[in-house]
């Protein structure tokens, strides 16, 4: 079960009927990496959670192993410190990043952990957290979290992390138990494909994003729905305001200075006589702090994934900067469309790095940018779908072999090739009628096809590409 085993997918929504809301895409979280922080987070806080009362008094020690790709690339993605934020109770939402280092130093220097109030239950992060060179046959991003009395087994569960922070989880050598929120809510559009919403769209005469509002309705109230959008956007604002002060150079071993700041000074000395390309200037400069936070451990927004999260802020912030008479609709405008394109990769793919490599983070954030923002601009839905396919079809077969395991090379910088892409894309499909030869369906499914025939070693596992070829100094 080890070496370059190539798994068998989890299809997390493969055709079903379920909805996938814009609240399944974009989540608030802490950095560095949707799949190796915030999912593996969120299943230990569960396992903890899952520990009846009389099975947690009883508890004498926790055993957690990680395996595959959560192994390989873990600690560079901070996968220790998210498990141990987890056993403590801690969501990815909740925990403040200026408190994490205190949390984890209390944990290593009392070999304890107490969590909800609980007792406290034996905890060694050398021993207790493994880091397994063995892949699971179902998913290559798996953890299995045990729970003992003496020698006995109390409780143990196995998840997978399945990108943008999502967790599935298998039970008693079954199947994984898909999670679908919304799998009873009927909602108005249930499109299942790019084909489905075009078709929707002509019947109705709504936008994407009108449709996909739409359908939200039925899952709250509109003023929620709108708060939450609103929250989303200040959120992205926040993260880019942040990293554009941010100064120093990053955690680990590389050693990568932060760039943002220093190329926004850059671009303010020359603001009175900027030069043709000065917007796409302030692209990179978004793009960049986004993903110099999230490289840091810093609260970001996964949309749809961690280390493709600094895409579609830096999109939107380019509509809203300098995109013609911008507007508050058209920004949500631009984040429901999103949604809606990255719920297509989500139900007929994967956003998993380790299932498809970075086209199925950074290659779907443009692909959802691009889209959104053809929207925000007035296209026609005919043009976002163009936009959208033209984003992924030039991100196809594009790797993830993260140096050192880090969130940082090429990572980083790959954030601002995607928001620049997403915006050339935008520009193609809006030159045009909408009319093209190769659909966003067929796309999706070559990205599908594409990232199951990729290696293992260029997803996720810096075991090739960049990973091995270049030396650290």
């Amino acid at each position: 079960m080890s070496g370059d085993v190539e798994t068998v997918p989890i299809r997390t929504a493969a055709f079903g009927s379920d909805y996938i809301s814009v609240t399944d895409i974009f989540t608030v979280g802490i950095g560095p990496s949707s799949s190796h922080t915030v999912g593996p987070m969120r299943a230990a806080k569960r396992f903890i959670e899952e520990l009846p009362q009389n099975v947690y008094c009883a508890t004498t020690r926790i055993k957690v192993e990680l395996f595959g790709s959560l192994s390989l690339t873990g600690k560079g993605h901070r996968t220790d410190v998210a498990v141990v934020l987890g056993l403590l109770g801690w969501s990815p939402e909740a925990v403040d990043p200026k408190s994490v280092e205190a949390l984890l130093a209390q944990v290593r220097n009392t070999g304890l952990l107490t969590a909800a109030s609980r007792s406290c239950v034996a905890f060694d992060v050398d021993r207790d957290l493994i880091f397994s060179s063995d892949f699971h046959p179902r998913h290559p991003n798996a953890m299995t979290l045990t729970a003992y009395t003496g020698e006995t087994v109390r409780l143990s569960r196995t998840f997978f992390s399945v990108g943008g922070g999502r967790i599935v989880e298998a039970c008693d050598g079954a199947p994984p138990a898909v999670e679908r929120p919304h799998d009873q809510v009927a909602v108005r559009y249930p499109f299942t494909s790019a084909a489905d919403l075009l078709a929707f769209g002509c019947s109705s005469g709504l936008s994407i994003a009108e449709m996909m509002w739409e359908n939200e309705t039925s899952l709250r109230a509109p003023s929620e729905t709108m708060q939450f959008l609103d929250e989303v956007h200040g959120a992205m604002m926040e993260c880019i305001a942040r990293g554009c002060e941010a100064v120093g150079v990053l955690p680990g071993r590389l050693k990568v200075p932060r760039r943002a700041r220093g190329l926004r000074d850059r671009l303010l000395q020359v603001a009175d006589s900027p030069d043709e390309l000065h917007a796409l200037d302030w692209v990179c400069v978004y793009a960049l702090a986004v993903n110099e936070e999230n490289a840091a451990g810093g609260r970001v927004v996964t949309a749809p994934t961690n280390g493709a999260a600094g895409v579609i802020p830096a999109v939107l912030k380019y509509y809203e900067t300098f995109g013609r008479n911008p507007t508050l609709q058209g920004s949500r405008d631009l984040l429901l469309t999103a949604a809606a394109i990255g719920a297509l990769y989500k139900r007929r793919a994967s956003i998993s790095a380790a299932e498809m490599g970075c086209q199925g983070e950074v290659g779907v954030a443009c692909s959802m940018a691009a889209a959104g923002l053809t929207a925000a601009l007035g296209g026609t839905n005919a043009q976002i779908e163009n936009a959208a396919e033209i984003g992924m079809e030039h991100n196809l077969g594009l790797t993830c072999d993260p140096i050192g395991g880090l969130v940082q090379i090429p990572c980083i910088e790959r954030n601002t090739m995607g928001a620049l892409k997403a915006i050339n894309a935008s520009r193609l499909a809006m030159f045009g009628d909408g009319s093209h030869i190769v659909s966003l369906d067929a796309v999706i499914e070559t990205m599908r096809q594409t990232g199951e025939d990729m290696r293992s070693k260029y997803k996720e596992t810096s075991l090739g590409g960049l990973a091995v070829n270049v030396v650290e100094c």
